[in-house]
C-alpha cells in the first residue's frame, strides 16, 4: 500500500516564552523566534503515537518580537534516587532571564507514517504475520486514521500533556487552522537574518545524542525548516 503524509497547521499563542540559547551557560536567553525542536514538541504534547514521526516544515511569525527581562528563582540542585530531600531555601538561586512576550506562531508540520513493517507489535486478532519477513502487521494500521485522530483532538483542544513554549511554565494555547490561506491575520512583512539557531537532537546514537543547527532566514517573517538530511543543517 502506498502512504502520503498530511501537513497540518496549527496557530499557537501565549503571555511569555523562552527558546533557550545552548551557548549562554548560566543566565537564559530566548532565541527571537520559535525553534523547529519547539515546534515539534507542541505537535506531540496533542498527538504522538510511535506509529508516526512529526516534521516541521514551516512558521510563520504573526506578532513582533518583544523582549522582557525578569528575575526568577530557581533551584541549584536536581532530585536524584541518590538524595534523599532537596531544601529549597538552601539551594534557591536568582537568576536573570530575557524572555520573549506577546508571541503567536502559525507551525506547519508533516505528519509521517511509519509503514508497518518497520514496526513490531503484540500478536492481536486484528494482526496479521508477515511469513516472509517474520514480523507481525497490525492490519489497521494505516495514515489515515492517524490523520483523523489528531484532526479530532486538535479541533477540540484536547492533548496529552499542556503544550507550552520552550519552557513548562510559559504553556500556550492552541487551535487548528484548516485553511491558512482564508485566515485574516498574516505574518509581519519583515525580512531578516538570525544567524544560527538549534534545530533539534540527533539521537543516531542514543547515548551520545547530538545538537543539530541550521542559519535562520526571516522572509516576509516566514522560516522555511529545511529537511534533517539536507546540506544546511549542522552537525
Amino acid at each position: 500500500m502506498e502512504y502520503y503524509n498530511k501537513q497540518f497547521c496549527i496557530e499557537v499563542w501565549g503571555d511569555y516564552a523562552c527558546f533557550t540559547r545552548p551557548e549562554m551557560k548560566v543566565e537564559r536567553v530566548s532565541y527571537d523566534v520559535i525553534t523547529p525542536s519547539a515546534a515539534r514538541a507542541v505537535f506531540e504534547a496533542i498527538f504522538w503515537k510511535p506509529a508516526i514521526q512529526w516534521k516541521v516544515k514551516k512558521i510563520e511569525i504573526l506578532n513582533p518580537i518583544r523582549w522582557i527581562s525578569v528575575r526568577r528563582n530557581e533551584v541549584a540542585k536536581l532530585m536524584s534516587p541518590q538524595s534523599k530531600q532537596i531544601f529549597i531555601e538552601e539551594d534557591r538561586q536568582q537568576k536573570a532571564g530575557l524572555f520573549l512576550r506577546d508571541v503567536a506562531y502559525r507551525l506547519y508540520a508533516e505528519m509521517e507514517f511509519i509503514n508497518p513493517k518497520n514496526l513490531k507489535f503484540n500478536e492481536t486478532p486484528d494482526e496479521l504475520k508477515d511469513q516472509e519477513e517474520g514480523i507481525i502487521l497490525r492490519s489497521t494500521e494505516n495514515p489515515g486514521k492517524y490523520n483523523a485522530m489528531f484532526e479530532r483532538r486538535a479541533k477540540k483542544g484536547q492533548c496529552f500533556n499542556q503544550p507550552y513554549l520552550g519552557c513548562r511554565e510559559f504553556s500556550c494555547n492552541f487551535r487548528l487552522i484548516e485553511d491558512p490561506e482564508k485566515e485574516i491575520k498574516r505574518p509581519i512583512a519583515e525580512d531578516k537574518e538570525l544567524g544560527f539557531m538549534l534545530y533539534d537532537m540527533d539521537f543516531t546514537n542514543e547515548k551520545d545524542p547530538k545538537p543539530m543547527f541550521f542559519r535562520v532566514h526571516l522572509n516576509q517573517e516566514i522560516i522555511e525548516v529545511p529537511p534533517m538530511d539536507s546540506e544546511e543543517v549542522r552537525r
